[in-house]
């Protein structure tokens, strides 16, 4: 009996992760309200990330809080998680305007935050020791658009509309200041509050300037609607330039009449050729039955790094901190380092692409490396 008691003990040993660990996480994330079509997503990435966390001996204790896309909400569930739940760490929010809120709680309750999506300018660039970002910026969202549209014309002009929040207004002003930078002179900026129920007034001011471009910064419902309302009075520019977010969700996709040849940052596809990426993709198609978007790429690999940085500091945030700084992973994301550059700090240096909606499905049409296939430009206007 003693004999078969140390086999099966020796058997356990060999089969079980030497790094096998529990640790406590927490995510901060819209579940509910306005911007939880985009929350979902955020949330089915996660799921899968601890699935694979546990097949590699990490077991997640996770924290979760529904910030309804409001900032006190997300400041209440990182203080609770800070001094409650005592977690190691915590990946979310969505919003740029809730990631701005929380960031300074990280640096008050010293517990590393991972930015999985939010991408204000801004948010890295106040010199938080505590807060990393994984996802791309404002800036480099509105960097591969012009660079993709002045590779395949001549574009002189663009108008600018943009909803007024964190998000927005961040965005307009990075594709204001790189449009300067390509020439590009800028006819018109406009802003709007989200949920407006209309945008017909502001789009036939735009529509008078004539722009070369239409650079666009909203969520899901608003830029459904101020695409359906763009077709409703004819504006028709050379290209139409989405800033990622609701511009690359499968609701937006699927309204063929509005969506089709409309371009759209994003920070990832199924197609790239990323490590495991196309797996991730059909794994997802499988388990959720829906194409999964950027968002849930980017929320997938934050989990899996703060799930596997969070175990290798048996849990103690400064060290959890430490080893986020000097790390490097390379999955589905592309190669994943937190720098110090331009004024940003802990902040990766992620590779943008850019999709064009073609027959209802997001294709890869910039930068070369990365086509999938060939981008229809100009605009060829709206069909009957």
């Amino acid at each position: 009996m003693r004999r078969f008691l140390v086999s099966l003990t020796l058997i356990c040993l060999l089969v079980t992760p030497a790094f096998a660990a529990k640790v406590k996480i927490g995510f901060v994330n819209s579940m509910t309200g306005p911007e939880a079509p985009i929350g979902e997503n955020l949330t089915n990435g996660v799921t899968l990330a601890l699935e694979d966390l546990k097949k590699k001996g990490i077991d997640v204790d996770l924290i979760k809080e529904d910030d309804t896309g409001k900032p006190e909400k997300s400041m209440a569930a990182f203080e609770k998680m800070a001094t409650r739940d005592k977690v190691a760490g915590v990946v979310g929010p969505y919003s740029s305007k809730c990631a701005n809120a929380i960031a300074k709680l990280s640096e008050k309750y010293k517990i590393p935050l991972l930015i999985p999506v939010a991408s204000k300018d801004e948010i890295t660039k106040q010199n938080l020791k505590w807060v990393f970002r994984l996802s791309a910026t404002t800036y480099d969202y509105a960097t591969i658009l012009l660079d993709m549209a002045t590779s395949l014309g001549k574009p002189k002009t663009m108008a600018i509309i943009n909803e007024n929040t964190d998000f927005g207004t961040s965005g307009a002003k990075s594709a204001n200041l790189y449009a300067a930078k390509k020439g590009i002179t800028i006819v018109a900026e406009e802003s709007y509050a989200p949920g407006s129920p209309d945008y017909r007034s502001t789009l036939a001011s735009i529509k008078s300037k004539n722009p070369d471009l239409v650079f666009m910064v909203s969520y899901v419902a608003d830029s459904i609607l101020l695409m359906r309302q763009s077709r409703e009075i004819g504006l028709s520019p050379q290209a139409f330039l989405g800033a990622g977010a609701g511009f690359a969700t499968q609701a937006f996709a699927k309204e063929q009449d509005i969506s089709n040849n409309i371009f759209s940052s994003t920070q990832w596809t199924g197609d790239v050729n990323w490590p495991g990426a196309k797996d991730f993709a059909a794994r997802y198609r499988t388990r959720f039955g829906k194409e999964p978007t950027y968002h849930a790429a980017t929320a997938y690999e934050s989990m899996m790094i703060m799930g596997q940085t969070a175990s290798q500091a048996k849990s103690d945030p400064k060290r959890t901190r430490d080893l986020l700084k000097s790390g490097k992973w390379n999955g589905i994301m592309g190669e994943v380092k937190f720098l110090d550059y331009l004024g940003y700090t802990n902040q990766n240096r992620h590779q943008m692409l850019v999709e064009q909606i073609q027959g209802g499905v997001h294709e890869t049409i910039y930068p070369p490396k990365y086509v999938s296939k060939k981008p229809v430009y100009p605009f060829p206007g709206w069909t009957k």
